[in-house]
């Protein structure tokens, strides 16, 4: 049965076992899990990181972005929460899902290239790295 609505608990860790229409958030270990909202009874996790996903608490429900696609399950599903409303998407082609991923990754990479720019450290690695890549 799919699901509306999602509500929040706050956990240190995951529990062992899973309710429908959960969402389990450790902030300790930046990590949401959840039960498919599509009812198949898939675990999803989703890490709480500035490139990954990211979560929000609201007064009407919990917030993840960006959207969740089970693209690798039989289910296929494909969803947003927002504000504890499960709000459905259309699926994806094999080739959308490739960009997709392929968009996700270069914008991982520009996050922690930014990242590593900003301090000395990062900026001291870097030029390491170009001393040996020559």
């Amino acid at each position: 049965m799919k699901l509306n609505r999602i509500s929040l608990l706050r956990v240190h860790y995951m529990p062992k076992l899973f309710e429908p229409g959960i969402l389990y958030v450790s902030e300790e270990y930046g990590t949401a899990m959840h039960l498919c909202a599509c009812g198949c009874g898939l675990k999803v996790t989703t890490p709480i990181l500035p490139s990954r996903w990211s979560f929000k608490d609201t007064p009407h429900g919990p917030s993840l972005w960006p959207s969740v696609g089970n693209w690798t399950q039989p289910c296929n599903s494909h969803y947003v929460i927002d504000d504890g409303d499960i709000v459905w998407c259309e699926s994806w082609s094999p080739e959308a899902v490739m960009a997709g991923r392929e968009h996700e990754k270069a914008k991982r990479a520009a996050y922690y290239d930014k990242l590593y720019d900003r301090d000395w450290i990062g900026r001291a690695w870097n030029w390491l790295k170009g001393l040996f890549a020559r």
